[in-house]
């Protein structure tokens, strides 16, 4: 059979059709960008005949919509063409669907996917060790993070697991990165940023004194998802505090 379109094919064994190039193949003078609009205008749902995303650029270039369809949808959008081209291409991809149906039922074709799929979560082992390792060592500096600590009982966290850095050290650092306020009443309390960020939170207590008057404390308090957010950030970055 005489290859008129490239078929995809990716690690499950589904198979893509580029819309430009079958726009190409199609030989439509249309403007692509028109001409597929107005294709999908037919009742072609995303996500289930075709797949919308944007191409790799060079040079800084402005990135292009493109598409992947399925071998049903291109095979429509060939007949919807209703000229010698569109039959030609739609008869292409017929036996296209007759060839993988006839795979689709062979032990041994099955048996090579698997072997790709494998392959290429071998291929990509470095990159999901290097998303992984942040909660590993998370996971193993903390047992329990559903409670808030101090930020001293932090930077005992991170001392414990070769941070080098001490609770003084730790708030300065905290208020370098804005996480904590540096000056006036909001000096050590958590930020905006911190607040948005949820990782922080101020418990507030009201103390008796001994000649009958009341004072307000604040206390700074890292939340359980702030552990999770600081210790992955000082470990997995190797960060170390002077």
């Amino acid at each position: 059979m005489q290859e008129i379109i490239k078929i995809n094919q990716n690690e499950q064994g589904e198979v893509r059709v580029n819309a430009r190039e079958l726009h190409e193949a199609l030989e439509i003078k249309t403007q692509f960008n028109k001409w597929i609009e107005r294709m999908i205008e037919y009742g072609f749902t995303e996500e289930i005949d075709f797949w919308s995303f944007l191409s790799k650029t060079q040079n800084g270039g402005r990135p292009s919509v493109e598409y992947n369809l399925t071998i049903s949808m291109a095979k429509e959008v060939a007949m919807i063409q209703r000229n010698e081209k569109g039959k030609e291409v739609r008869n292409y991809f017929i036996q296209v669907e007759d060839r993988y149906k006839k795979l689709a039922n062979d032990p041994s074709y099955q048996m090579a996917l698997g072997l790709k799929a494998s392959q290429l979560l071998l291929d990509q082992k470095d990159q999901i060790i290097a998303e992984m390792k942040p909660k590993a060592l998370f996971a193993d500096a903390v047992d329990a993070s559903d409670g808030s600590i101090l930020v001293g009982q932090l930077a005992k966290t991170l001392r414990q697991n070769g941070v080098n850095i001490g609770q003084n050290r730790l708030f300065k650092w905290l208020r370098e990165h804005e996480y904590l306020g540096s000056r006036g009443e909001q000096y050590n309390l958590p930020t905006q940023k911190s607040m948005d960020l949820r990782v922080m939170e101020t418990k507030t207590r009201t103390v008796n004194n001994p000649d009958g008057s009341i004072r307000t404390t604040h206390t700074t308090k890292i939340t359980g998802k702030g552990q999770i957010y600081f210790i992955n950030k000082f470990l997995s970055e190797k960060e170390n505090v002077a």
